[in-house]
């Protein structure tokens, strides 16, 4: 649970974020989305002759994949492609520093 620091600081759950760098979260959070809706409609209106597009979204440990075009399926593959890499990296770097 995060908690800004203006909270009951004398509690021991959660951990103690400040709220300027929590507004940067979200803010950061927002941008990648509108940054993913411009391309989106940029794609869409500007495009000619056949696209993909390919989606997989990760939350958690379950990816959700979708996408549309004659070449979708490779681009859904590289997605997923690079989803297991990038966990099996995250994991390996985590047991090394554990160490």
């Amino acid at each position: 649970m995060l908690r800004t620091t203006e909270e009951n600081a004398d509690e021991d759950q959660g951990i103690s974020v400040s709220s300027r760098l929590f507004n940067f979260l979200i803010l950061g959070i927002a941008l990648v989305i509108i940054g993913i809706v411009v391309l989106a409609v940029a794609s869409a209106a500007l495009g000619s002759g056949s696209t993909s597009t390919g989606v997989v979204i990760l939350i958690g440990p379950i990816p959700i994949v979708f996408g549309s075009g004659p070449n979708a399926i490779w681009l859904i593959l590289i997605g997923i492609i690079l989803t297991v890499v990038s966990i099996a990296i995250f994991i390996f770097m985590n047991r090394k520093w554990r160490v």
